[in-house]
């Protein structure tokens, strides 16, 4: 399943030659499972024990997201990233790798743990040089560095660009939630510039890719976004069923506690 926290360019290699490609394949589908609920400990746990780097960088994509998502677990996810980082063997996994790292600093940075944009942008800087450009990993890279572009360089036309790159790479590289977070994205930046329609398309695409991949986490914010762009009436109902995931869900993402509409989610 591929994803936005997660980089698809990442290998799996550990996890099939432990347990069988029957095997791998139920792993990824549990993991799946229990990140789309906002269960990424329970799904970071099933990971721990895996040999290899595919694994390592797997497990710090989901404790990474644990923190963008909760504004926790700062520490155990930094160290899994050092295991990550020490365990990369080839340029695609040392950029995988350093991906993550400029997006975990991204993170502390745009809620406020710690300004680490320096870090953020110098990582994602060293993942770019790593990555090729054809790469299985480039399009989640584009859009990472298309977040630092928008939240933190306050520039909304470098996000667009990236944006755009990273929607035409999860195309090509058939990657459907990254697919939904460009869509969204980019309906975001629509929305901030009064193009109604574009941002309602945006956002409607986002919402039924991620209904489609049962990606529960990111449907609430989906919704509430959506609900910007419609009549009064059927706004209303989109909130109150996005309140409800929101409810089900424990309060996860934190920030919609925050920002009870936010055109753009920061992940």
């Amino acid at each position: 399943m591929a994803d936005t926290a997660m980089s698809g360019s990442v290998s799996d290699s550990g996890t099939t030659a432990t347990t069988g490609a029957a095997g791998a394949l139920a792993l990824k589908t549990a993991v799946w499972r229990l990140r789309s609920r906002g269960c990424w400990s329970d799904a970071a746990a099933l990971l721990e024990n895996l040999p290899g780097p595919g694994p390592a960088l797997r497990r710090t994509s989901l404790l990474v997201e644990r923190c963008l998502f909760t504004d926790d677990g700062w520490a155990e996810a930094e160290d899994s990233l050092r295991t990550a980082e020490a365990l990369a063997r080839d340029d695609d996994e040392r950029g995988a790798a350093a991906c993550e790292r400029g997006h975990l600093a991204y993170a502390a940075t745009l809620l406020n743990v710690r300004d680490r944009a320096d870090e953020a942008r110098s990582a994602l800087g060293r993942a770019a040089a790593l990555l090729a450009p054809a790469a299985a990993g480039r399009p989640l890279l584009d859009f990472r560095r298309g977040l630092i572009a928008e939240h933190i360089a306050d520039s909304p036309q470098s996000a667009r660009a990236a944006y755009r790159r990273s929607h035409a790479g999860a195309t090509a590289h058939n990657d459907p939630l990254l697919l939904s977070f460009t869509w969204h994205h980019l309906a975001g930046l629509a929305l901030r510039e009064g193009e109604l329609a574009e941002a309602r398309h945006g956002f409607t695409q986002s919402l039924r890719i991620r209904e489609e991949l049962g990606y529960l986490v990111g449907t609430a914010p989906a919704l509430v976004a959506l609900a910007q762009t419609e009549p009064e009436e059927e706004a209303a109902r989109l909130r109150a069923e996005a309140e409800r995931l929101f409810r089900l869900l424990g309060g996860v993402p934190a920030w919609m506690a925050e920002r009870p509409a936010p055109s753009v989610e920061p992940a």
